[in-house]
């Protein structure tokens, strides 16, 4: 069992974006089971399978903000489980962007990165420095300089951010056991669940030691 649990008596109103994506889905899954207050922010509400009396559904265009106030205005937090594509420009980047610009007094945020994004965790075995973390670099550089620039964004904020570093994605079930490694990534943590990372990125909300921090999250 992780440390890291959800306080369910601090219920909170959130909106989430990448809603409908891998981790995006357990975000509002588990936070609806915790009785917060969801906003989901979509491209397509055909994707959304969840119905509940505390999920409300946007269509937004990720890039206006404008268009995203009506989601944020209010809300105790903001949570980004947009992901980074080659096929889609600088998303990640373009979004965080518009959401900061759309914010108004909304304070907490936390998004998702990537664990290639930062250096090389102390402690990674000689095979990860010299080679998986290398070849995961060159392979996806497009998508890690646009994971790069939207934490830069963050960085520069006047918010409570907390960015996730997570490393390989999988799609297995919640086990609430992972590891986390505040300002690095986790030495030898090469996957962690999406269910998992929905689960540190939730618990983060109530964590002080988080705010304004890079987390490493692995199983």
């Amino acid at each position: 069992m992780s440390e890291y649990s959800l306080i369910e008596e601090a219920f909170m109103d959130i909106t989430i974006f990448g809603a409908t994506g891998g981790t995006g889905r357990h975000l509002v899954e588990q936070a609806l089971e915790h009785d917060h207050t969801v906003t989901a922010v979509v491209r397509d509400p055909a994707r959304m399978p969840l119905s509940h009396r505390n999920l409300t559904v946007l269509t937004a265009d990720v890039a206006d903000p404008a268009a995203l106030r009506p989601a944020i205005a209010g809300r105790d937090a903001v949570l980004s489980a947009l992901a980074a594509s080659n096929k889609r420009g600088d998303i990640a980047a373009t979004a965080v962007r518009a959401i900061l610009r759309a914010r108004d007094s909304v304070r907490r945020i936390v998004v998702v990165s990537a664990a290639p994004v930062g250096p090389v965790p102390a402690g990674e075995s000689l095979l990860g420095r010299a080679l998986l973390t290398p070849v995961v670099r060159a392979v996806f550089r497009d998508v890690y300089a646009d994971l790069a620039a939207m934490e830069s964004h963050v960085r520069d904020s006047d918010t409570d951010w907390t960015i996730m570093r997570p490393p390989r994605l999988l799609d297995t079930p919640l086990t609430e056991n992972y590891r986390r490694a505040l300002g690095q990534g986790v030495p030898g943590g090469h996957s962690v669940s999406r269910a998992d990372l929905a689960h540190a990125m939730l618990a983060s909300l109530d964590d002080p030691a988080t705010v304004r921090q890079v987390v490493g999250i692995a199983s």
